[in-house]
């Protein structure tokens, strides 16, 4: 895998951006030439762990940190997880890998505009 690897000096925002670069590369490098079947794929029955319930839970966890926890905004939960916690886990027989990695990827520049907004 061709990542950047993390920076382990440095001030805190420096720190948190690294990280969080590095541990979605790693998860994008994981899912990289696979095929929806094979992302879907459970890991280990009777667990409901697969690579695209992962990606459409980082996009959930995301989009939850930075906009409803860190933000304040009024957001509904993706996938309906308001109704039921593990959706992106549980539903993705007939989950979109195009939709999830687009949901997750459009929340990656929220961390640094709300750094910004911070200062």
């Amino acid at each position: 895998m061709d990542r950047t690897p993390p920076i382990f000096t440095g001030d805190e925002r420096a720190l948190l951006y690294s990280f969080l670069d590095w541990e979605r590369e790693t998860l994008a490098a994981k899912c990289a030439g696979l095929s929806e079947e094979q992302l879907r794929e459970r890991a280990v029955p009777p667990s409901n762990m697969s690579l695209l319930g992962l990606v459409r839970h980082m996009a959930h966890v995301e989009r939850a940190w930075f906009r409803q926890i860190i933000d304040g905004e009024d957001v509904p939960r993706l996938w309906g997880k308001d109704t039921r916690q593990d959706v992106d886990f549980d539903d993705v027989d007939t989950a979109s890998a195009e939709e999830a990695f687009a949901t997750w990827r459009a929340r990656w520049p929220r961390p640094r505009r709300t750094a910004r907004m911070a200062r």
